[in-house]
């Protein structure tokens, strides 16, 4: 939440961009599911095209591995995910985050770095808060 914060005082040297439809199938979430497939494929598109278009220096997918299916959903393919790895303009440096990636993933990236979880309030039953998680 305070990446927005941050993006309003670099603007327009940073820029975020929340492209999703929320939460899916959690946090009360009542949105029909092709709704959150089809925000995630409009990101992955836009996502391209920004890519591609030479303005940018840094992409970062926040948990977009999440979206490739590993909470018992699947919104994105997988081979878009690596196409767009794969079309990355050598300049760019492009950021991929969430758990449990595939071994696809692992394989075409330059560099990964697994973080373990600790201990998380949603273990315990607290849910994602406004203002810290979202």
């Amino acid at each position: 939440y305070g990446e927005l914060e941050l993006a309003k005082r670099l603007h327009p040297q940073f820029e975020v961009l929340q492209l999703g439809r929320g939460f899916v199938k959690i946090m009360g979430d009542k949105k029909p599911f092709e709704e959150h497939v089809e925000a995630a494929q409009a990101a992955l598109n836009l996502t391209r095209e920004r890519m591609l278009s030479g303005n940018y220096d840094l992409i970062i997918l926040d948990e977009v591995i999440y979206a490739l299916g590993y909470l018992d959903f699947k919104l994105i393919d997988l081979k878009d995910v690596l196409q767009i790895i794969r079309e990355k303009p050598p300049q760019l440096h492009l950021i991929l985050t969430g758990r449990n990636a595939p071994a696809e993933i692992i394989e075409a990236a330059d560099l990964v770095t697994e973080m373990g979880e600790v201990k998380h309030p949603m273990k315990r039953g607290i849910p994602a808060q406004q203002g810290i998680d979202f």
